[in-house]
């Protein structure tokens, strides 16, 4: 929105002929990178400004996390403390994003809609948790059949009205970039693209939704990440920048960094609620919309193969909980009895079971985090 005001029309209109260095300065509205910078800003300030009364309004609703018996003291004390705070994330996003977007984008729509769909999976999975009051709100097959339309949806919008590259851009092979299907090594059709989106987008999902069990885990990591999936999808989008680090180029991704900062500002804004102790949770509706968010920006900026360094500790715990159940199975059918690789799983859990604090947890999980992040960047160098 405000793009268009201040750019296109009072610029346009006043900019070039006048004398004013305000009228002037509006020019810089055009460029990307002051939009995105403001993005994050607006975001954050939207988080502090609104976080208090989302969850005052939060608790006038009495939708209190429930705490499973299992888990340890330290986590039973939790008890009550609001969740479903992912709608202030989400709303900080969409806000900041319609105010300094240009909202003619039809990736960036996809992006917005994307979050929509995946926090409105995770908003009926918290509804029917909380408020009522069945414990293991939506059912696995309902989660994942709501994802995998989700995913389909992205793709079909891909099919029909973009020019989307159906080739696979891998990491330190730079021929792989190349998106003319007549000389791609790596083109795969939009066929086989569609199994690769619905891999991206429920293990993305999924992956945040697992690792959001520690005050201020989650949301430290998805600032992280989306720090660098922001410098990513800029360069990505650049013309001058994406031939000479050999990124599959995709011009309409530009305004999807606007879109990664405003999560940027909404995750700090967040943090500010949920650090030790957290005041509020995400819930369900905040970690899959970040995982969806994470999985479609990667999809619509060809950055599929760098989520695993971009969001290295959302995939060690996902692949935490695959082990663990995959290792009890195997043992229980060989032996009668199912044994276990972690303490518990997801892998904070064993953490913290082992005698580490919460707040160690975190903090060392962000330290590697930072380092999975600096890895995605160090790549682009190396194709």
């Amino acid at each position: 929105m405000l793009y268009y005001l201040l750019y296109q029309v009072i610029f346009r209109q006043y900019g070039a002929s006048s004398e004013s260095y305000f009228f002037k300065g509006l020019n810089v509205f055009q460029y990307v990178t002051f939009r995105t910078a403001f993005a994050a800003i607006t975001a954050l300030l939207i988080s502090l400004v609104l976080g208090g009364r989302v969850i005052k309004w939060l608790q006038a609703l009495k939708v209190g996390q429930e705490i499973r018996e299992e888990l340890s003291a330290e986590h039973q004390a939790k008890k009550g403390t609001p969740t479903m705070g992912g709608v202030l994330i989400i709303g900080s996003v969409f806000l900041s994003t319609l105010l300094w977007a240009r909202l003619d984008n039809l990736f960036l729509w996809l992006a917005l809609i994307a979050t929509t769909l995946f926090a409105a999976i995770g908003f009926a999975d918290d509804y029917i948790k909380i408020v009522k009051k069945r414990s293991l709100g939506l059912t696995g097959k309902q989660k994942l059949a709501g994802q995998l339309l989700t995913a389909i949806g992205i793709w079909t919008v891909l099919y029909l009205l973009t020019n989307y590259a159906w080739n696979i851009s891998i990491p330190f092979f730079k021929a792989t970039a190349e998106t003319n299907p007549a000389i791609s090594v790596s083109y795969v059709g939009p066929f086989v693209y569609l199994v690769f989106i619905i891999f991206i987008l429920l293990g993305s999902s999924n992956a945040v939704n697992l690792t959001d069990g520690l005050d201020g885990l989650a949301i430290s990591v998805t600032f992280i990440a989306m720090s660098a999936l922001t410098g990513l999808t800029y360069l990505a989008s650049d013309a001058r920048w994406a031939e000479r680090l050999d990124i599959t180029h995709n011009p309409a991704a530009s305004e999807l960094t606007v879109f990664c900062g405003a999560m940027v500002g909404a995750s700090l804004g967040f943090l500010w609620y949920n650090a030790p102790p957290a005041e509020v949770f995400m819930g369900d509706v905040g970690s899959l919309a970040i995982g969806g968010a994470l999985g479609t920006v990667a999809i619509l900026t060809k950055q599929e193969f760098l989520l695993p360094f971009i969001g290295g500790v959302f995939i060690i715990e996902a692949l935490s909980v695959m082990l663990q159940v995959s290792y009890f199975k195997f043992t229980k059918r060989a032996g009668g009895v199912g044994k276990r690789i972690f303490l518990q799983a997801p892998l904070h859990h064993h953490f913290q079971l082992s005698g580490w604090k919460e707040p160690k947890i975190v903090f060392r999980f962000v330290i590697v985090a930072i380092l999975f992040a600096l890895l995605s960047l160090s790549t682009l160098k190396l194709r």
